[in-house]
């Protein structure tokens, strides 16, 4: 029990820690990021596609009618704004399939037929989507009806011969036969052109017309830029010759022929693809952007080591010299003098050395202590008192000799950096001046 207690307690610890780490996450990249709302986004076309299923409306019918189940179609759309208010649409779509017609008659023995049609339909059409009543235009469900105008290309055939040579005889019993009376069943098999049979009897067959299309759905948003388009289309043509069954053909029904012209409706579902408009939300990365007292400069690396110099301790690197994070050159002995300038890689630990990294001998470090030319304290005390009494403002000239060959630049002049380097060589053992010399070359910076 204590073992699940603690495994319960371990979970709920590492959930609140995700959160905490999320939120903060979170809270940065608030900081970092501003999402600016576009007042007039730019809207570019709308790729829409998708496939339905097809059902003729004619002379020739399929004895079963459901609106789900006939021949398979493709549907292509390219959709723009019409307007400002965005509340209507036009749209360019292709549809690609195919028509057919499948029926029986045991009554009248000559309506017992059929035919299939590849179609290609271009069209145009005006779409409302209701936005005069839709306050949110983000809104998951949106209907939608359209009205417009297409032409049609139809190529019918029908399935008249069974393996292409022996022709069915229906009979009234619901059984088909051939001419020997021998049983036979449809093959399905749609071979003879119904175009060719017309123009044979002297009929003029066009095999394409204009229709006029009413469309209506709903649409399901997805995202910003994808939707799902549920809908269904009625197709109202200006032919009755498409199931090769008309009042004009040598193929009529009697008093059951239909006088008006073939339709066809298509039930289907798209998707649609906003790829190329501009988004709503513009997400801004701020950075320093906002920062308008920033100082650049600190994000340089002028001696290109890799550390800015916001964080390098150790300016002025040569290039090529592998540094640590503090942009320091690596010293694995401790000594004071860099890898790169060492010449005794391990020297022993509490061991004065040289500029280049050597332990010093005794009698060097003896010599050291004398320093013949020092400038006496006396000397250099009374002279900065005598020129700050007068009201004087010190030059580098008036200095003893000394400290002349500090003024790099020779301005005459002793800059920040000037003495910032002197100190440094005072630390390195490059320097020939003692400690009390450097607080005096201080306290000349400040009085210069």
């Amino acid at each position: 029990m204590i073992k699940k207690l603690t495994y319960l307690f371990g979970v709920c610890l590492a959930f609140l820690t995700s959160l905490s780490v999320y939120s903060q996450e979170e809270e940065y990249d608030s900081l970092l990021m501003k999402k600016i709302v576009v007042e007039n986004p730019v809207y570019k076309p709308v790729i829409g596609f998708g496939a339905g299923i097809t059902n003729f409306d004619g002379d020739v019918m399929n004895s079963n009618f459901n609106p789900m189940v006939g021949t398979y179609a493709f549907k292509l759309t390219v959709s723009t704004f019409l307007g400002k208010a965005h509340n209507f649409v036009g749209n360019f779509h292709l549809i690609y399939g195919a028509l057919s017609g499948n029926q029986t008659d045991l009554k009248d023995l000559n309506n017992n037929l059929n035919f299939q049609s590849d179609i290609k339909v271009f069209g145009l059409n005006a779409e409302y989507n209701f936005g005069h009543f839709f306050s949110k235009p983000e809104g998951i469900i949106r209907p939608f009806i359209s009205v417009g105008l297409e032409n049609i290309t139809f190529s019918s055939k029908g399935d008249l011969f069974f393996r292409d040579t022996i022709p069915y005889s229906y009979r009234a019993d619901g059984t088909i036969r051939d001419p020997d009376g021998k049983s036979i069943s449809r093959d399905w098999i749609y071979e003879t052109d119904l175009r060719e049979m017309e123009r044979e009897r002297g009929n003029d067959y066009r095999d394409n017309t204009f229709a006029v299309p009413v469309d209506l759905g709903v649409d399901f948003r997805v995202s910003d830029r994808v939707k799902m388009r549920l809908g269904y289309s009625l197709h109202m043509t200006f032919t009755d010759a498409i199931d090769n069954v008309s009042m004009k053909s040598g193929q009529t029904l009697a008093e059951d022929n239909n006088a008006q012209n073939d339709r066809f409706s298509f039930a289907y579902l798209t998707m649609h693809l906003d790829l190329f408009s501009q988004p709503k939300v513009i997400t801004e990365e701020l950075k320093f952007a906002e920062l308008d007292d920033f100082d650049y400069s600190l994000l340089e690396d002028e001696d290109g080591d890799g550390v800015f110099d916001l964080a390098d301790e150790c300016l002025g690197t040569p290039p090529g010299v592998e540094v640590d994070t503090l942009g320091c050159p690596y010293d694995d002995d401790n000594d004071g003098v860099p890898n790169y300038m060492d010449k005794q890689k391990d020297t022993p630990s509490g061991a004065f050395v040289n500029d280049d990294g050597v332990e010093m001998s005794d009698e060097e470090l003896m010599a050291m202590v004398n320093f013949p030319d020092a400038v006496p304290r006396s000397q250099l005390a009374l002279y900065l008192e005598e020129t700050m009494a007068a009201g004087k403002r010190m030059k580098l000239a008036d200095m003893p000799e000394k400290f002349h060959k500090l003024d790099l630049d020779g301005d005459s002049y002793l800059s920040f950096d000037e003495m910032l380097k002197a100190i440094d060589d005072f630390f390195d053992y490059r320097s020939d001046l003692v400690t009390g010399e450097i607080y005096r070359l201080i306290s000349f910076f400040f009085a210069q």
